[in-house]
């Protein structure tokens, strides 16, 4: 979800509670690595959809224990890719939501590079493509944040794309971004010029820059766990990846979906002219696709107020009349 957030090895998160219609199954991914997954069958649509979650240890509900409740100072319970799936249902649209290999393993030798996440993927649309649930539909693979950078690598496995949240610049961009709109100006310097050093370290295979004393412990920490040994070389490969390079090659039908009120991933002030797909505004819609009324200039800790369960989804008409369309 948050960007600078790498993938994590960790222990088992809380499960949510998903509701009784949908089937819990266990799906083959790259080189034998068993995932667990949620299917939630649907009629009325020749699509059927496939989920992938966005950054950090996001799981296939789009729970993260990493999201903290303010107030509790517990993680917070959102599950928005639930929701989700179950409003794609009410279109008519089934669907599979996954959880990436590293979530619920405690195992530093596990691969989490981006080669296997991305087979991941393609082993699970492999997978349904023989599954009865699927039989003569097409299948629509819908990325949100990092899941959609994903879903651009495994995407000529799939019949359309939907990439929710993307983000509109690299990760090294993306990451500096979300920094400078978090730190004071009157300490933006040194953090930033940690943070640049930090990217260069990454890139050129350094060891971790030494963060002078003006450097916030925040970025430090930040700095230690994008240089985390085992997921050094997953963030290495995306971090100066340009999403509009790979969706400027797409010929399958696409769409491209920002909330207006989204401040971790906000929408470009244009998309490049080299992008041929459709470019959705979703009014009222945060970062989780929840809606978000408060008007003025939110900061990333009121942000979160808006994500939990107790926030109903945001207006998806836009949507809701591109996944319409599709043929």
């Amino acid at each position: 979800m948050l960007l600078f957030l790498p993938p994590a090895i960790i222990e088992n998160v809380p499960p949510s509670a998903r509701p009784a219609t949908e089937q819990e199954i266990t799906l083959p991914g790259f080189n034998d690595c068993k995932l667990q997954g949620s299917l939630l069958v649907a009629e009325g649509s020749d699509y059927f959809a496939v989920l992938v979650a966005g950054a950090g240890p996001t799981d296939r509900d789009w729970f993260s224990p990493a999201l903290k409740d303010l107030a509790k100072g517990t993680p917070l319970q959102s599950h928005s890719g639930r929701d989700l799936a179950h409003w794609l249902a009410g279109q008519g649209i089934g669907s599979l939501r996954y959880d990436k290999r590293f979530i619920g393993r405690k195992d530093p030798t596990l691969n989490v590079s981006l080669d296997a996440q991305v087979g991941d993927l393609r082993a699970v649309l492999a997978f349904l493509r023989k599954r009865p649930e699927t039989l003569g539909r097409k299948l629509l693979l819908i990325g949100h944040d990092e899941g959609a950078l994903l879903a651009l690598m495994a995407v000529g496995d799939a019949d359309a794309l939907l990439l929710l949240a993307m983000p509109p610049k690299s990760q090294a961009a993306t990451i500096r971004d979300q920094m400078q709109a978090l730190i004071p100006p009157s300490m933006a310097g040194p953090d930033l010029t940690y943070l640049d050093a930090v990217f260069e370290a990454i890139r050129k295979r350094q060891a971790i820059p030494v963060a002078g004393e003006a450097v916030h412990p925040f970025m430090v920490a930040l700095g230690k766990s994008l240089m985390a040994p085992e997921t050094l070389d997953f963030v290495r490969s995306l971090l100066d990846l340009d999403p509009w390079v790979m969706a400027a090659r797409l010929a399958l039908p696409t769409a491209v979906a920002w909330g207006d009120r989204d401040i971790q991933t906000p929408p470009p002030a244009k998309t490049p002219a080299t992008f041929r797909g459709t470019v959705l505004e979703l009014p009222g819609a945060n970062h989780l696709l929840k809606r978000e009324s408060r008007l003025g200039t939110l900061r990333p800790q009121e942000a979160v107020m808006a994500y939990g369960d107790d926030t109903p989804l945001a207006d998806l008409t836009p949507l809701a009349k591109w996944l319409k369309g599709l043929k």
